[in-house]
């Protein structure tokens, strides 16, 4: 069956490794949907973080989408959220006190801001809030209330740390949540619901459309579920080694613009 959506990840896979968007791959992404096929970007990012590059790639409108957030929000690119979950108050005290017990920095999303319960923020906050356009606030457990609408909760650490983080997380922890780990040094739990694959799936039913119409391109372990649900799942050249062992394609890496590569050989061709 023909490809007739696109759902690509951003870092690592649309940017290159300079975190930036070339010209090739914006023409490659305009080829398709030139062809009437639908691109939609598919990331750990609030759509802050996504909003630069949707104008630049020139998607807009509430028929054009943007999974955000590792799959826990489906929004049209006006930002009108479609499908949305969060975590529990419980589930925030929970991961925070894992946190010491493992020897990471803690921090949570909400759709405004990022909050930071280390007085000493970690560099890897500071350049996630760069990367996704999100202030900054440092508060104390105790002043992270019940009201807060919770997207995302994270450990963030040095990648040595991180991987004994992996190995000690306790195991009912990661049967209540969707827990990925996006970059070497983040890790990050979700509402149970939420994950790339499952928010593509909600996304392609609403558009009558199947699995063997979509194709998902991506590099780390938050991309493997798209990956997994996609008729053709892509891998960058620069994917860890979980995700090419899953992907059905593995096209080049980010430093060769391995999504316009892929866009032109597997869904348009």
């Amino acid at each position: 069956m023909s490809i007739k959506l696109i759902a690509i990840d951003i870092d690592g896979t649309l940017l290159n490794e300079e975190n930036q968007l070339t010209e090739d791959t914006i023409k490659a992404v305009q080829e398709a949907r030139d062809k009437g096929i639908k691109v939609v970007l598919c990331t750990g990012r609030p759509l802050t973080g996504v909003k630069p590059y949707l104008k630049k790639l020139g998607i807009s409108g509430n028929k054009e989408y943007a999974i955000t957030f590792n799959g826990s929000q489906v929004q049209d690119s006006n930002g009108r959220v479609i499908e949305k979950y969060s975590l529990q108050h419980s589930d925030f005290k929970e991961i925070e006190k894992l946190s010491h017990e493992l020897n990471t920095n803690f921090q949570i999303e909400t759709n405004e801001y990022i909050y930071a319960t280390n007085r000493d923020l970690s560099p890897f906050s500071i350049t996630e809030s760069y990367l996704v356009n999100m202030p900054i606030r440092v508060r104390t457990p105790k002043e992270i209330t019940d009201d807060f609408d919770i997207i995302k909760a994270m450990l963030i650490a040095n990648p040595d740390i991180i991987d004994n983080a992996m190995e000690n997380i306790p195991k009912d922890l990661t049967e209540r949540l969707s827990m990925v780990r996006s970059e070497p040094v983040f890790i990050e739990f979700m509402n149970k619901n939420a994950t790339k694959g499952k928010a593509l799936h909600k996304l392609v039913q609403d558009l009558n459309m199947t699995p063997e119409n979509v194709m998902a391109i991506g590099n780390e372990g938050n991309d493997m579920s798209m990956i997994e649900y996609a008729g053709k799942g892509v891998a960058m050249g620069n994917s860890i080694q979980k995700v090419k062992d899953i992907a059905d394609i593995i096209t080049k890496s980010n430093k060769e613009n391995g999504v316009a590569y892929a866009i032109r050989n597997y869904a348009l061709k």
